[in-house]
């Protein structure tokens, strides 16, 4: 069944807002234009609370978008040196026939 509206069609494509009703039912208004909500609801261009030390709640850093992205690439730095280090354990034990005991922590 098609829509009957008179909205435009690049309007009625557009990314619907992800702001929420007081029920919890989405908005059914569009977003603004490279925006996930409408201009009304934290949209607008400006809008929210400045970054880093001109926040007024700013204490230590740990949450910033830095701070996030290093521990991101420590973390997938640790998991692709333990496959490695399981990859290499699964061809020793391939080589020598013997499972070694390993210690789970």
């Amino acid at each position: 069944m098609e829509r009957m509206t008179r909205e435009p069609l690049p309007l009625r494509l557009a990314q619907r807002s992800l702001a929420r009703t007081r029920s919890g039912t989405p908005r059914q208004k569009h977003a603004a234009k490279g925006k996930k909500r409408r201009r009304l609801h934290g949209g607008a261009q400006g809008s929210g609370a400045p970054c880093g030390e001109r926040n007024g709640s700013y204490r230590h850093g740990l949450y910033t978008r830095e701070a996030i992205a290093e521990r991101r690439a420590l973390r997938a730095l640790i998991r692709g040196l333990r496959e490695d280090a399981r990859g290499a354990l699964s061809a020793l034990d391939a080589i020598s026939g013997v499972k070694p005991s390993r210690a789970r922590s």
